[in-house]
């Protein structure tokens, strides 16, 4: 599912997980042994339905592509199996969106990001999941961090994170995902502060900062220096071609 490169890595709940080992910590470690014990399957009496919806994709080249899916989870345990389930007797909803990036590797769509004029790949894959409510009360008694933050990183916390980043979100915080595409209609991206979410009333300027899909800053640097050696050998070869005599 997930591509093979060393860089590769999932955004989660203010958290990144690197690499193929970071990324079977999270789904392996994490989720699986928690909720199904670790079995490869279901386990009876444990609801977890996550249907991927409105999904967009983009294709820009062959090996490459961009997905943005909306999930909405429905989830719990049956009573009968609350003396054994780590978490008793429980139901909840959730709301999400995936923003995504994907390489046709091997033949193979897999989630991963190809850099432009690049020798390295980049795997993107990045899941918000911005609210969550019981069953009983609903949406609008949902408390604040519902899901608590990642506090330590791996391997303090053996399924943590590799990494703990400043970008976080959860109901009733409601920021807009940023889009990974341009407004279908006017043709340009939505603007930073109509991704925010002010109080009622108040100035955009009074709210958190808009959410990003920025790469890593490590990534990030090592690319902007690949940009910049392209752009100086472009520059080299264009001298050179410009002082050939005619």
């Amino acid at each position: 599912m997930f591509s093979d490169h060393p860089d590769a890595y999932v955004e989660f709940l203010g958290s990144r997980y690197r690499g193929k080992s970071g990324i079977s910590r999270l789904y392996q470690g994490r989720f699986q042994k928690y909720f199904v014990a670790g079995r490869n399957g279901p386990v009876y009496g444990f609801l977890l339905d996550h249907p991927m919806l409105q999904d967009i994709i983009d294709r820009d080249t062959e090996t490459h592509a961009w997905g943005r899916l909306r999930a909405l989870m429905s989830a719990g345990t049956h009573q009968s199996i609350q003396e054994e389930h780590p978490r008793g007797h429980a139901q909840w909803w959730e709301g999400g969106l995936y923003e995504n990036e994907y390489i046709k590797e091997n033949g193979v769509w897999k989630l991963f990001r190809q850099v432009p004029s690049s020798s390295h790949f980049f795997s993107r894959y990045r899941y918000f999941p911005f609210w969550h409510a019981d069953f009983e009360r609903g949406w609008a008694h949902t408390k604040k961090n519902y899901i608590p933050w990642p506090t330590m990183t791996y391997p303090e916390d053996p399924t943590g994170p590799d990494e703990i980043i400043e970008q976080k979100m959860l109901w009733p915080d409601t920021r807009v995902i940023p889009f990974h595409y341009p407004h279908p209609v006017t043709g340009k991206m939505v603007k930073e502060d109509d991704l925010r979410a002010p109080h009622y009333g108040q100035d955009v300027s009074t709210s958190e900062p808009p959410l990003t899909l920025a790469l890593p800053k490590d990534q990030q640097d090592r690319l902007d220096k690949e940009k910049a050696a392209v752009a100086d050998k472009v520059k080299e070869n264009g001298e050179i071609a410009d002082a050939t005599p005619a």
